[in-house]
């Protein structure tokens, strides 16, 4: 019978050849280098931005990819392609670092008697009215606490929230893969209309066809968003082309700005148009095409624990949210 390790007979996994010879090999710089090499993907500029010789940075990576044991960037004569491999370690280089950073900030904030910073990701529909007043309780609760907002398409704020660049994301999936690394609690249910100016000839009819609709110029959400790939499953279903004069932007701003001061149309979550249909600078269209509501919820990075301050915040999410779905049931009551 042989006798157990001591590490075996705690149960800690024994690191022997080249993975532990990488752990304890790998640096700061190295990660450095790597995600630096993949933002510019051109070795001259990554020199510059590191402040190193151009043969130091290539000898750098020669001594990276050796260790790997693969090679982390096809040489292109242009440029540097991350290889399939690279993607991989290009990963694990910007998470670590963006976790360094947020430690770092953190860090310093308490330091100089902060209480601490937390970085959101949202979609246009939650900063409307959900997310406010959630960032107003916390403020309550936390008078110190630094908050930074990013207000961003689902698939761009999933890929910063990947990388460690934010502590959660309230959006939901754009892809099916997503679900392999993030976890989603459902918050809320997003209804759209129909938004046009006032003064639109449309205003004064009823029950509109999708056919009528397209004759009109559109303001349209991009083609990798769910909004407009479930707009355009809607208009197959009707049996019609997309419209072809349109303009494509992710902007909220934007879009209302050229609803006020033209004839185009667009297709907006209710929450983000109220005030203007309260305010009579907006019309919502009566129209039989119609897009069902789409839910979004509070996303996280899967197997990590949530710090203190980013689990009272979903806490405060989820009460801001309960109460907008109280006030929406009395006010959509008959009289």
């Amino acid at each position: 019978m042989t006798l157990l390790s001591k590490q075996d007979a705690l149960g800690i996994p024994e690191r022997t050849g080249k993975s532990f010879a990488l752990q304890s090999w790998l640096r700061f710089r190295h990660l450095v280098l790597i995600d630096t090499l993949a933002r510019t993907g051109n070795m001259h500029l990554a020199a510059q931005q590191m402040c190193l010789s151009q043969p130091a940075i290539s000898k750098m990576l020669r001594d990276i990819e050796e260790q790997f044991g693969f090679a982390l960037f096809e040489r292109l004569p242009r440029k540097l392609a991350v290889t399939e491999l690279g993607q991989v370690v290009v990963r694990y280089a910007q998470s670590t670092l963006n976790d360094n950073l947020a430690f770092s900030r953190q860090l310093d904030n308490l330091r100089h008697g902060g209480y601490g910073y937390i970085k959101i990701g949202a979609i246009y529909a939650a900063t409307a009215l959900t997310l406010p007043k959630a960032i107003l309780l916390m403020k309550q609760k936390r008078p110190l606490l630094s908050i930074e907002l990013v207000e961003q398409t689902s698939d761009y704020l999933l890929q910063m929230l990947e990388h460690k660049q934010l502590d959660l994301v309230v959006g939901r999936f754009t892809e099916s893969y997503q679900q392999q690394y993030f976890t989603y609690q459902p918050l809320a249910s997003e209804p759209f209309l129909i938004a046009v100016n006032p003064s639109h000839p449309l205003c004064t009819q009823k029950d509109i066809s999708a056919k009528e609709l397209i004759d009109w110029p559109w303001v349209l959400y991009p083609l990798n968003t769910p909004l407009r790939q479930m707009m355009e499953h809607a208009f197959g279903q009707a049996d019609i082309a997309s419209p072809v004069d349109s303009i494509e932007t992710t902007s909220v701003q934007t879009t209302l700005h050229l609803l006020q001061n033209s004839n185009a149309l667009a297709l907006l979550p209710e929450t983000v148009v109220r005030p203007y249909l309260t305010s009579g600078s907006l019309h919502a269209l009566s129209s039989t095409f119609s897009i069902n509501p789409l839910g979004y919820g509070i996303l996280t990075r899967k197997d990590e624990l949530l710090s203190p301050v980013a689990q009272l915040f979903i806490d405060m999410l989820e009460f801001s949210a309960n109460a907008d779905m109280q006030l929406s049931s009395i006010d959509n009551q008959p009289l």
